[in-house]
């Protein structure tokens, strides 16, 4: 055989590879969002099935957000010291279990813990597949993948209230909302075998194990100050409707925060990795790139809360008709994200300026359809057609924001780096749905659906505006240095 010959088996074998893990990774990662966004059409069957309240609803929600955000670094951290492949599987089959207990669950009680469970699975497997997209794949092929982990972010946000809404009609309400959570088995079930066969060896850095210092240069101090750090900052936005007291958390948690920063230099000094590498801060993509993600998942993921409320509420449609005004959007998303992740290699911070003006203008449309249709009774499926055009910004927005974020990231700190823009995107869906539903729901009972609608729809306009602003100036900034 020929050295020509040799090389290109050879570069077919890597290719092959990666094929089978970007399949792998995807499949987690559909499985963990759509476990987010289809337990929404799920809770008020839940409701009437468990006899749960309020607060038990919350905590369905809440407590998959709290826990995964907590656990995002950490886990994030440990695959890049150990093996992103063992945690990768350890973490799908933690969340494939949790699916189980939360679909039998008989009281809410331990639905709730189910649902930690569910977000502790979700924070150690999420972080090692962004980790191994940066491994495995480089340059323009990297902007491929992380374009159809953009195109799996929204088909799977999109396409949970209409899934949802279907289970629950075809098998009932009792039924139908434990199967919201049981068809995510056979998912996990059929991603740790591929994983298992189809990673990479090692799995598992054994001999990293076997060495003295292991444990400390996990940095479990610092993990615990940033899980606490998060907690804090999290939890006022999902529980201060019991008590405007846990609004004292949140400047707790931006002083852990600092502190946190405080012991990360510390423990660099001292010869130690840290966690978090703080000087990937000081490069310009990733900082950018971490504010305008937090900022953009601020504002977008209300979206999805918003316009069911309003179909539901305010129109009389049922979850499966509101579901289904959504799957435009998912659909450009999908046609978007892998088409623009391919031309981020060849137009960089452009492809994400254009992503954002184009979700502005999708919005816009969308405050008028709500106008039109209040005022003139026009057809609300013009709705429909609003968030198709901002998923065309969608799709062109986040895969290239994570491609160019995480660019000049080190290898070594590919899981911790993914997992702070993950964490940076969980922040900014918890505070970002806390406050403009907070909003809206202020503002219905003096004004209307229809105003209070369109004003949450502005803030969240505002949000992606100042995203832009953002990327406008880092572009202008480094066409002027070139």
């Amino acid at each position: 055989m020929s050295n020509v010959e040799a090389q290109s088996n050879a570069h077919s074998a890597i290719d092959q590879t990666r094929k089978r893990i970007i399949i792998v990774i995807l499949s987690a990662i559909f499985m963990s969002l759509l476990s987010v966004s289809i337990v929404n059409v799920a809770l008020p069957s839940i409701q009437s099935s468990l006899h749960a309240g309020y607060a038990d609803l919350q905590w369905i929600l809440a407590g998959y957000t709290l826990s995964f955000g907590i656990f995002l670094v950490g886990a994030g951290r440990a695959g890049d010291l150990f093996g992103r492949g063992a945690l990768f599987i350890a973490g799908t089959f933690l969340f494939t279990l949790a699916s189980i207990a939360s679909g039998l669950a008989t009281d809410p009680l331990h639905l709730n813990i189910a649902r930690v469970i569910q977000g502790i699975g979700s924070g150690f497997l999420t972080p090692q597949g962004v980790g191994m997209i940066q491994q495995y794949f480089h340059g323009k092929e990297r902007g491929w993948a992380f374009g159809l982990f953009g195109t799996t972010v929204g088909v799977s946000v999109a396409l949970g209230p209409v899934l949802g809404g279907l289970l629950i009609n075809l098998f009932g309400a009792d039924l139908g909302w434990r199967l919201t959570f049981l068809i995510n088995v056979p998912t996990g079930i059929l991603t740790m075998t591929l994983a298992w066969l189809w990673f990479p060896r090692p799995l598992l850095a054994v001999e990293k194990l076997k060495q003295p210092g292991w444990f400390k240069a996990l940095d479990p101090i610092g993990a615990i100050i940033l899980g606490l750090a998060v907690l804090a900052i999290l939890f006022p936005f999902v529980e201060s409707y019991r008590s405007p007291v846990l609004w004292v958390l949140l400047p707790i948690g931006l002083v852990l925060v600092l502190l946190f920063i405080r012991w990360e230099r510390r423990f660099e000094q001292k010869g130690f990795s840290p966690m978090v590498n703080l000087d990937l801060f000081s490069i310009t993509t990733y900082r950018n790139g971490n504010i305008s993600m937090c900022l953009y998942f601020l504002g977008i993921t209300s979206i999805w809360v918003l316009v069911p409320i309003y179909l539901q509420q305010v129109l009389g449609f049922s979850a499966f008709e509101s579901g289904l005004l959504g799957l435009p959007s998912a659909l450009m998303v999908s046609f978007t994200a892998v088409r623009a992740g391919k031309a981020v290699g060849n137009y960089g911070i452009k492809v994400v300026i254009v992503g954002l003006a184009v979700s502005l203008i999708g919005l816009l449309f969308a405050v008028l359809a709500f106008y039109l249709n209040a005022v003139y009774n026009v057809s609300i499926w013009w709705l429909a057609v609003a968030l198709a055009i901002f998923g065309i910004g969608q799709g062109a927005t986040i895969s290239p924001i994570q491609t160019l974020t995480l660019s000049e990231v080190p290898l070594n700190y590919a899981g911790s780096a993914g997992a702070v823009l993950q964490t940076g995107q969980r922040i900014g869906t918890s505070v970002g749905i806390a406050v403009i539903t907070a909003i809206v729901f202020t503002l219905q009972p003096i004004y209307s659906w229809m105003f209070a609608t369109m004003v949450g729809f502005g803030t969240i306009i505002a949000m992606i505006l100042i995203a832009l602003l953002i990327n406008l100036r880092g572009w202008k900034k480094s066409h002027s240095t070139a």
